[in-house]
């Protein structure tokens, strides 16, 4: 059987501990200000992002990695031996798993296995440490992708804006709503379902009030959680991120309860002080 690499993009978050310590292959997107190009990640971290709206006032655009870029990530891996497990933002979001797919094609059949997470951060940095586990114990990559499969329904992800600043100059509310937002402190709650971002629902007043209600959303699900990894992820949040995880690590019983920063992708389109939780629900026996 040959030995499985497990990729990822930029956009799973994963701490770099996890992505040293487990081999995992990470494929940058990329994010573009103005005429300027950067690898996600690389040669830029969220800070820049903030810094260069604050200074200029618009917003990046974020693009998928080109299927050569897949090309280049993949090849020496096939070339080694290796089969190929690829786990990709939300292909409603991106055409980043259809790129991938294009550069799974040019490689032998069932050599490089793509699979949609139908999420993104975090959500899919749960299901990233289930293939590489599975990896660890031997599983071949269609037993690995029919896990994933199996997962991905049950990954639930909600995230607390602070502001509707971010969401208003990406396009995604319209100017009245964020003017009228700010005036009564509307806290706006995401979830990703079916592969689409959503809103959940809107909590009036302070940002502690919505991040309690995300926060009692999660511990409702205690009896369905599989809380062998749960992750709190953050954009220049890591005070209330570690805040969650202990109440999340001392209710849950969680094996691990891990903090992790979110990318460029997310900071670009949430802003600062974003908080999400994300876990997943246990598989039916």
């Amino acid at each position: 059987m040959s030995k499985v690499k497990i990729f990822a993009d930029s956009t799973s978050d994963l701490p770099a501990a996890w992505i040293s310590e487990y081999q995992i292959g990470i494929i940058p997107l990329y994010v573009v200000f103005d005429d300027k190009t950067y690898r996600d990640g690389l040669d830029i971290v969220p800070l820049d992002i903030y810094r260069k709206v604050e200074a200029g006032g618009n917003l990046p655009k974020t693009t998928a990695p080109s299927p050569k870029d897949f090309l280049d990530h993949f090849a020496p891996h096939i070339e080694r031996g290796e089969d190929i497990v690829y786990i990709s933002l939300s292909s409603k979001l991106s055409s980043t798993y259809q790129n991938a797919l294009i550069a799974a094609a040019e490689f032998s059949e069932g050599r490089i296995h793509v699979v949609d997470s139908l999420n993104l951060c975090s959500g899919i940095g749960l299901l990233v440490m289930k293939a590489v586990r599975a990896s660890q114990q031997g599983q071949g990559a269609e037993q690995i992708v029919s896990l994933l499969k199996s997962c991905r329904p049950r990954v639930e992800t909600e995230f607390v804006i602070d502001t509707l600043e971010y969401l208003y100059k990406g396009g995604r509310c319209s100017g009245m709503q964020n003017f009228i937002g700010s005036l009564l402190q509307i806290r706006p709650v995401l979830k990703v379902v079916d592969g689409n971002i959503i809103p959940a629902y809107k909590v009036r007043g302070k940002k502690e009030k919505a991040v309690q209600q995300m926060l009692d959303n999660a511990l409702s699900n205690i009896t369905e959680m599989d809380n062998d990894l749960i992750i709190v992820a953050h954009t220049l949040a890591e005070e209330e991120a570690r805040r969650l995880a202990s109440i999340l690590r001392e209710q849950t019983g969680a094996g691990e309860v891990a903090i992790a920063e979110a990318g460029c992708v997310i900071s670009s389109h949430c802003g600062p002080h974003t908080v999400a939780i994300m876990y997943t629900k246990k598989i039916p026996v």
